[in-house]
C-alpha cells in the first residue's frame, strides 16, 4: 500500500478499511469517515502504515489486549478515542 496520504484516493482508503472481523471494519471505517480528514498529516500516514498490519495485531491493540508498538501508540489512541466518543 502506498505510503503517501496525499497519494491514496478515499476509495482505495475505504477499501484498506475493510478486514475479515466485523469489528474492525465498523473501527476504521467510521475513524476514516468521520476523523481522518481533521488529523494531521502525520497521523493520517500513521493510519496508512496501520492498515498494513494484520487483523490479528490490530484487533488485540483496537481492542485494547496488547499495547500497540510505539509507532502506532498515537493513532490506536485516536481510534479508540473517536470510537468511544460515539457511544
Amino acid at each position: 500500500m502506498n505510503d503517501h496520504p496525499e497519494d491514496m484516493s478515499m476509495s482505495q482508503l475505504q477499501w484498506a478499511c475493510r478486514r475479515g472481523m466485523l469489528e474492525l471494519d465498523v473501527l476504521l471505517s467510521n475513524f476514516l469517515r468521520e476523523a481522518y480528514s481533521k488529523a494531521a498529516y502525520e497521523d493520517q500516514q500513521s493510519f496508512i502504515e496501520l492498515l498494513n498490519c494484520a487483523d490479528p495485531e490490530l484487533f488485540t491493540w483496537l481492542m485494547g489486549y496488547e499495547a500497540p508498538p510505539h509507532e502506532f501508540m498515537k493513532i490506536v489512541g485516536m481510534i479508540r478515542q473517536h470510537a468511544r466518543s460515539r457511544i
